[in-house]
């Protein structure tokens, strides 16, 4: 028999109680002005809101992954990638939304650059204003940096914005290290080569991962901001704050481990930066938890007179 063509775009999405994001996330893809052809792959871990029941009734277009539970962001993604029948492969959270031609213009890019494993479109935040996606890859020292007090004494330091590459301008396309994983294009062919995302990022730095072995492959990262994609950034994290930074510094920390410790000292010192910036990170939210409880009881007992 023979196989089913190749699409020019596999949509990969990973949900998880986001239903409102979902639908104006689709919804975008939905309103594509002459796209090309393409398909979408939604994985759901295991959403408890109406998630389901609204791809099945009002996107039945969409090829829905049901996992019964959560498997985390890496693990879901490989599950759509493995699925995908497009000669590119769109990693896109469910928090971001689509221009009228964003799938258009990516693919002229790829298609011209094909020495581009990964291209990478300009994020912006819902009220316009620029997300710093693309960034050098990290050092130790800008660790040390932006996971101590040093950070907040000194936030437009030059360590701070080389980092997020503050200095480049973001309305010219170039290569980079590495680009959020809320909107990648990826090339089949750079897919095959490099493999599937590293399931031992549960939530994370996935993305970093993912762009380093791209580079060490031979492909380029490629900065395209032919279009801009509006990116809510973390919605579906807001819902469990401290598991999440939990799970994000467990990928940051294999993520330097992996790639940029290079002896015992040098991974000792990462595990204790990490850890004291995701206890930091918890104590101070927990600390805003407990004052807003006491400032609404408050508010409460002063309207009632007590």
């Amino acid at each position: 028999m023979m196989e089913s063509p190749l699409l020019d775009v596999s949509v990969c999405i990973v949900s998880w109680n986001v239903a409102g994001d979902l639908r104006v996330c689709l919804e975008s893809i939905r309103a594509q002005q002459t796209p090309p052809s393409f398909e979408v792959i939604v994985a759901d871990n295991a959403s408890v809101d109406e998630s389901v029941e609204m791809l099945r009734e009002d996107f039945p277009e969409v090829q829905l992954i049901l996992n019964e539970e959560n498997l985390g962001f890496a693990r879901a993604t490989n599950q759509t990638l493995r699925a995908a029948r497009g000669r590119y492969l769109l990693m896109l959270n469910p928090d971001t939304v689509l221009e009228p031609d964003s799938l258009r213009k990516m693919v002229a890019v790829a298609d011209l650059r094909t020495d581009a494993g990964i291209i990478a479109p300009k994020l912006i935040y819902p009220d316009g204003s620029l997300q710093y996606s693309c960034r050098r890859f990290p050092t130790i020292a800008a660790a040390i940096y932006r996971n101590t007090v040093l950070g907040r004494l000194f936030p437009h330091a030059h360590a701070a914005a080389e980092y997020i590459m503050a200095d480049c301008d973001h309305d010219t396309q170039h290569e980079v290290d590495w680009a959020s994983g809320a909107c990648l294009l990826i090339r089949r062919e750079a897919y095959a080569e490099v493999g599937e995302l590293d399931e031992g990022f549960v939530w994370g730095s996935e993305d970093v991962d993912y762009c380093l072995r791209m580079h060490r492959s031979g492909w380029k990262v490629l900065f395209a901001p032919v279009t801009s994609v509006i990116h809510a950034v973390g919605r579906s994290t807001d819902q469990a704050v401290v598991p999440t930074i939990l799970r994000t510094h467990r990928g940051m920390h294999r993520l330097y481990s992996k790639h940029f410790a290079p002896n015992v000292l040098a991974r000792a010192l990462v595990w204790l930066g990490v850890w004291l910036r995701a206890g930091m990170l918890i104590a101070s939210w927990e600390t805003r938890r407990i004052v807003t409880a006491m400032l609404g009881r408050l508010r409460g007992l002063w309207r009632r007179g007590e």
